[in-house]
């Protein structure tokens, strides 16, 4: 073999290896037979956020992306999965894009880590290898934020609500009544309202009770029926707890407009409103029912809208365990009517929890995007919650969805949501996005420069302390003490005419019988029949007696 023979020959070996490097791209990319099952079910036409990267087994990536329909957002979602999986940050993820898409955001911020939305993200090595992997081109990015704080109970614009507004379910529920007692209170809100007394905050309600179960109330307690003076004392104790709790402070005037949630930016971008909600642990049942009458507000404002291109309004409600946990039938019922009538009105909702089963029946059946992170099941509870939780999935392309979920790392879910046409997705296991944004809470001197900056904050930073139910009562109490006082004196001023005539007829019969009963007393014979009296006594108490001749 000659010199220029051996180059001659090397094309022979590279033949095969140009004919099979088409054939070795293809295999990850075409011949995977849960990317060939799933990514088709992800190829949408119109707007979509972007979740992640679509993963076929441990720690391998395909080159497909999951992604949710802008436009099925209003078909609400959950988000579940145990605590330290990384839920907080995937609702930030899902949060930052909604507002890049021009889409208001509303969420409670339980432990402080949302604020960070308003601070650009630092990039680091491991975030940046992370986005890498999944084809994010990713930018740090401020979003635009507004915060509130329940009756002004922390960093944030105060957020207030009127007795009467939030109404005698949502309060039997904060108050932890029973179904006897709810019914009652209902009775307590219908008479105020048909005697024109006006419920602003808890002092108004309590007010209104205290009358019901006091002497001037006994009548109109009466006529109520319903309400026994037991049940208004369990209520009137329950409200006094409640107070003690610090709610006083939620209840109150100015009410805050739930249409101020649905903002934009100046550039376009939704507006992410925040709600802190400190000492949580506390008061859960304030927490999950404010947010429940925040929903109900929008749904009772909000016109009809249809199907929309996208949601008007993105709803987070984060802890949802909180919402459910210990609920009245009709509680439920109520938020189940209110999830599946608020899709019409263009505001979807989210759940947020460890468990899909801590979310009632009756709503997970409505919740048309799911994305599960890590499940454990270190006891037979846990077992039987997975099991539960895999059932309730379209047929999955993988062999053991239910050791999926329990072996799935820090920022994976599994997901499956409404597609363009309205079916369910394929589920599908996912490494997700990372936030452009700060994840950590953003530093207090610029959440307090963001507050003070609002336009809202001058709205509702002052409470308004109008005449309500309580200064009412006390009016109606001051003018009923204040005409008895004056009908005494009438009454006085009409006995003295006759007392005087009664005076002068004594006079005129020589003092009366009066003067003849003072001239016996006086006379010597009446006091020696006294002396014999006394003594005739003292010896019969201490067991002498006469002397017998």
């Amino acid at each position: 073999m000659t010199q220029e023979q051996t180059p001659g020959e090397t094309p022979a070996p590279e033949t095969p290896a140009a004919e099979a490097a088409p054939a070795a791209e293809a295999v990850p990319a075409a011949t995977n037979p849960v990317e060939e099952a799933v990514a088709p079910g992800y190829a949408f036409e119109g707007p979509a956020l972007e979740l992640g990267g679509l993963m076929v087994g441990p720690d391998q990536l395909s080159g497909s992306t999951i992604r949710i329909p802008l436009g099925m957002l209003n078909r609400h979602g959950l988000v579940a999965g145990a605590t330290g999986t990384g839920k907080t940050k995937t609702l930030q993820l899902l949060a930052e894009q909604l507002s890049a898409n021009g889409v208001p955001v509303f969420a409670a911020d339980i432990k402080g880590d949302l604020s960070g939305i308003a601070t650009a993200g630092e990039a680091n090595d491991k975030l940046l290898a992370r986005t890498k992997s999944v084809g994010q081109d990713w930018k740090a990015t401020a979003f635009p934020v507004e915060y509130y704080a329940l009756g002004g109970q922390g960093t944030g614009i105060p957020v207030r609500v009127t007795v009467t507004s939030f109404g005698p379910i949502l309060l039997s529920r904060v108050l932890g009544l029973n179904d006897t007692q709810e019914s009652s209170l209902g009775l307590v809100f219908h008479y105020a309202d048909k005697q024109g007394l006006p419920l602003l905050d808890l002092q108004d309600l309590r007010a209104v009770v205290q009358h019901l179960t006091s002497e001037e109330g006994k009548a109109d307690l009466k006529e109520l029926g319903g309400l026994s003076a037991a049940t208004a004392g369990v209520i009137l104790r329950e409200l006094i707890a409640f107070a003690d709790q610090g709610a006083e402070a939620f209840f109150g005037e100015p009410e805050f407009d739930s249409a101020d949630l649905l903002q934009q930016a100046p550039d376009g971008r939704g507006l992410v409103s925040l709600v802190e909600l400190p000492n949580l642990q506390d008061r859960p049942a304030i927490f999950s029912t404010f947010l429940t009458w925040l929903l109900a507000d929008l749904f009772h404002d909000l016109p009809e809208v249809g199907d929309v291109d996208k949601p008007k309004l993105v709803f987070f409600f984060d802890e949802a365990h909180l919402l459910f946990k210990d609920a009245s039938k009709p509680f439920l019922e109520s938020i189940a009517q209110t999830v599946r009538l608020i899709r019409s009105k263009g505001v979807g909702v989210f759940f947020v929890t460890q468990s899909p089963t801590d979310v009632p029946d009756d709503v997970l059946a409505q919740l048309g995007s799911r994305v599960q992170h890590q499940l454990r099941a270190h006891t037979p509870n846990d077992a039987k919650a997975l099991k539960a939780t895999v059932n309730t999935y379209p047929k999955s392309a993988y062999a053991d969805l239910g050791e999926v979920i329990t072996t799935l790392g820090i920022g994976e879910a599994i997901v499956t949501v409404m597609g363009e046409k309205g079916a369910p997705t394929p589920v599908a296991w996912t490494r997700l996005r990372a936030p452009e944004s700060l994840m950590a809470p953003s530093s207090a001197e610029s959440m307090e420069a963001t507050v003070k900056a609002s336009p809202r904050y001058a709205r509702y930073a002052e409470v308004v302390d109008r005449e309500s139910a309580r200064e009412i009562l006390a009016k109606k109490l001051e003018d009923g003490a204040a005409a008895a006082e004056k009908a005494k004196a009438e009454e006085e001023a009409a006995d003295k005419p006759a007392a005087k005539k009664a005076e002068a007829r004594r006079k005129d019969d020589g003092g009366g019988a009066g003067e003849i009963v003072k001239d016996v007393v006086k006379s010597s014979a009446f006091k020696q029949f006294m002396r014999t009296a006394a003594a005739e006594i003292a010896r019969g108490m201490f067991g002498t007696a006469r002397r017998r001749r």
